[in-house]
């Protein structure tokens, strides 16, 4: 996609949402690192559901651990893989606290060191919480990226990778936000919104919807 159609499709995804960011509801960076390990192969909604409930007892590295894994269960086990992401978690807090006085570390290394946690969690943390410009690729964003032209690749390292390159840096703090809601609404996985699309006119997907 040729430069001036890249400042033109984040020009218009920023006019509609100016200031977008994470659907997943939290309070804190502990906060959000924990519905973010909790949100692999879950639904923003699913987890906010479950950390409603989770959070007023339990929302520090020392609260949850003292819950234990087992107790930690009875919270989440609305969430797909929770036996794992619950041993994640735990793992998680005991390592903030003997590693990093129980705060969450700001370097993605760091992040990157603690259970349950990739390169995209450590990207959606140094983006929404310490407000860096990094792109953490999802299949929302994975699916946007190729369909559009925007940045095709074939993993989602190459798309990160791509995405960094491609994007002006004036749009790079919000394009995380604004990619993933575009696809989580507009550009759909079954079946595009297409004549609804406010860069279809950009977009070089051929299978465009008509109706």
């Amino acid at each position: 996609m040729k430069r001036a159609d890249v400042i033109e499709l984040f020009s218009r995804l920023r006019e509609l949402d100016p200031h977008p960011t994470t659907e997943l509801v939290y309070s804190s960076p502990f906060e959000l690192l924990v519905a973010v390990v909790l949100s692999a192969q879950a639904t923003d909604v699913g987890v906010n559901k479950a950390t409603k409930k989770l959070y007023p007892v339990a929302n520090t590295p020392q609260a949850i651990l003292a819950l234990g894994e087992e107790g930690l269960k009875r919270y989440i086990s609305t969430i797909g893989l929770f036996n794992a992401k619950a041993k994640n978690v735990i793992a998680l807090c005991r390592l903030l606290i003997e590693q990093h006085d129980g705060e969450v570390p700001r370097t993605r290394e760091a992040l990157e060191a603690l259970p349950g946690v990739g390169r995209k969690t450590a990207n959606v943390v140094l983006n929404t919480a310490f407000g860096e410009p990094t792109i953490a690729v999802d299949t929302h964003i994975f699916r946007v990226a190729n369909r559009t032209g925007l940045a095709p690749g074939k993993d989602v390292r190459a798309v990160e990778d791509k995405l960094e390159k491609a994007i002006p840096a004036e749009f790079k703090q919000d394009a995380h936000h604004w990619l993933i809601l575009h696809g989580r609404y507009v550009c759909k996985a079954r079946k595009p919104d297409c004549p609804h699309c406010v860069i279809s006119d950009l977009c070089r997907y051929r299978d465009k919807t008509v109706g």
